[in-house]
């Protein structure tokens, strides 16, 4: 585990899948981050690549063959080796091998970054085609951020205010390729996490409808905000009791119940050209109560 920190925050990053583990404010001590425990879940910030959400009968087709891969892929199980370090930012690295080609027959490098900027956690992602052949991938967020108070007296905060159109997932699938269910229409922005706001699994907005979401106390002050520019974004939590609440942004989706095609058609999906690079990021704001 690697740690960074400044006059503001510390942050802890496990080599296993170069996932953020911790995140403090140094002035109160305060954990923002979910610790990961195993009778909720036990991860708490997973990158997740080459793959976001389940495929369909957890496999797809690509040049004609067939590929079984889990959901969210495997990238967070894999071991990454730190490749850069200054005094607010770090960088890790990964590449394929033999086992990933087996599930993923592609050359690659993903490369993680965590940057701290006063209050702010940049985390960044760069994806390397090394491969002599067009690289098809996604890849997302999935940081679970610890409620404030009890979970039904908080709120989410999504930006920019406007209705917002949601798409249904059931038993891991996306409902038919562009389902509306349920339309979450708000004055101010404010969606109250009421006990049954997950019963139907994760908020899913696609099309870039929200580009900032914040978890805010019963008074709704802001308390943590993830801001990004993905086309996707989900929230989750796993039980009506969870104290966490996952904000992830997703260049990706997972497949819709409906979905016959191949690797390079999937949703949202991303194709690099030979020695191309994927550059993208989002960031963690701590708000201070």
């Amino acid at each position: 585990m690697v740690t960074l920190q400044n006059e503001e925050l510390v942050i802890a990053i496990a080599h296993k899948g170069a996932e953020l583990v911790e995140l403090v404010s140094k002035k109160t001590g305060k954990p923002y981050l979910w610790y990961g425990d195993k009778k909720y879940w036990g991860r708490r910030s997973p990158v997740l690549f080459p793959l976001v959400g389940s495929l369909k009968n957890k496999k797809y087709r690509y040049d004609g063959k067939e590929y079984e891969m889990n959901q969210h892929g495997f990238a967070r199980d894999m071991d990454f080796t730190v490749i850069s370090t200054t005094e607010n930012e770090i960088w890790f690295a990964v590449e394929d091998n033999e086992e990933t080609k087996k599930m993923y027959p592609f050359s690659f490098r993903l490369e993680i970054g965590y940057r701290l900027n006063g209050m702010e956690v940049d985390v960044m992602w760069r994806v390397i085609n090394t491969d002599n052949k067009a690289l098809h991938f996604s890849i997302g967020a999935h940081p679970a951020f610890l409620v404030p108070k009890n979970r039904e007296e908080c709120f989410l905060h999504l930006q920019p205010v406007q209705p917002l159109t949601c798409t249904g997932i059931v038993q891991g699938l996306a409902e038919g390729q562009h389902a509306v269910y349920p339309v979450i229409d708000t004055a101010d922005g404010y969606v109250q996490l009421t006990k049954d706001i997950f019963d139907l699994d994760a908020l899913v907005f696609e099309n870039s409808q929200v580009t900032e979401v914040g978890l805010a106390t019963p008074d709704k002050k802001d308390y943590v905000t993830v801001r990004f520019d993905a086309p996707v974004v989900g929230i989750w939590a796993p039980s009506a009791d969870a104290p966490f609440v996952c904000i992830e942004p997703w260049y990706g989706r997972c497949d819709g119940l409906n979905f016959a095609g191949t690797l390079e058609e999937r949703e949202w999906g991303n194709t690099l050209q030979v020695g191309e690079v994927f550059e993208t990021s989002y960031t963690i704001r701590v708000c201070e109560e």
